[in-house]
């Protein structure tokens, strides 16, 4: 499997901003009835396995344990409402030529998926009533650990490419991986190549998945490489503070910083937050010297505005 970069491509490589529930859901599926999975899943398969309701089990006709399920299953938006209602307005077309797909991939060529792929309406009832019953069994409750995960993921590895450099760092991500000029070779396994054309690639963990890396279309139409975490699911930690930020920084000085994401003196500042002037001062003053905030001074007013750093 490789990868064809241009020097435009390598300007435009990026981590996608925040997890996609159905691309999410769809890894999870495969990922249920996937004999290769990664054995730190075996528990966590065998229970989801008991726990999914009957009316999702169909959907396992339609995902296949590679990972490369119907395209129109799985939008890449983050919103999980929207991403329900993009698949419920899927075209006839495409529909047909994906169920036809994952039947060449070796999912059964059962009379669900045939009135799934002639769009008939009962069975589209019946579909999207088992996606968001998965959806409830296989994500909801974990979906504060996948997300905190994920962007514990996306931080380690954007600190580590500054020193390692973007094509070590690229490497990195799938150990054995490795370039040749401007190609990047993955997965020897397939036999594929793909040529980005200058529009770049976006890069996605998911720590449901365990297989080989996948490629599919963003939502800017960039490639999307998705690529197994570092952490996988049952691993990773159940966040114990609803206000990270808070446990860092004091809620007071947290409140601050948010605060801050708009422009205030430190009068307004003390007045929105409640709190005294001379506070206000002495905890932009802190975040001031964190790298946090910048202040300006505009006769005897002090404004104060959170830095990239700050924002971030």
């Amino acid at each position: 499997m490789r990868i064809h970069f241009t020097p435009d491509d390598l300007l435009h490589v990026r981590f996608a901003t925040e997890p996609v529930p159905l691309l999410e859901l769809g890894l999870a599926l495969a990922t249920l009835h996937r004999p290769a999975a990664d054995p730190v899943f075996t528990r966590w398969r065998r229970e989801a396995a008991r726990t999914l309701p009957a009316r999702a089990r169909p959907l396992l006709d339609l995902v296949p344990p590679c990972g490369r399920g119907p395209l129109f299953l799985d939008p890449a938006v983050t919103d999980a409402a929207e991403g329900f209602e993009r698949v419920a307005a899927s075209p006839r077309g495409q529909v047909r030529r994906e169920v036809a797909r994952v039947v060449e991939l070796g999912r059964p060529a059962t009379t669900w998926n045939r009135r799934i792929a002639e769009r008939e309406r009962d069975a589209w009832d019946e579909l999207l009533t088992g996606l968001h019953a998965a959806y409830s069994s296989l994500l909801t409750e974990p979906w504060r650990r996948l997300r905190a995960g994920f962007h514990a993921e996306v931080t380690w590895r954007t600190s580590r490419w500054g020193r390692l450099g973007l094509g070590a760092g690229l490497e990195s991500l799938l150990p054995g991986s490795h370039f040749e000029g401007l190609t990047w070779h993955l997965a020897p396994e397939k036999q594929a190549d793909y040529r980005l054309a200058g529009q770049g690639l976006t890069l996605y963990p998911s720590a449901v998945w365990s297989g080989s890396p996948l490629i599919g279309t963003y939502r800017d139409d960039t490639k999307l490489l998705v690529y197994p975490a570092l952490t996988p699911l049952p691993l990773l930690p159940e966040p114990q503070d609803a206000d990270p930020l808070g446990t860092l920084l004091g809620r007071t000085r947290a409140h601050v910083l948010a605060a801050l994401a708009e422009q205030r003196t430190t009068g307004s500042l003390a007045h929105d937050l409640g709190i005294s002037a001379a506070s206000a001062s002495q905890h932009a003053t802190a975040l001031r010297e964190a790298g946090l905030v910048a202040t300006r001074r505009e006769g005897k007013a002090a404004w104060h505005e959170c830095t990239a750093l700050g924002a971030e």
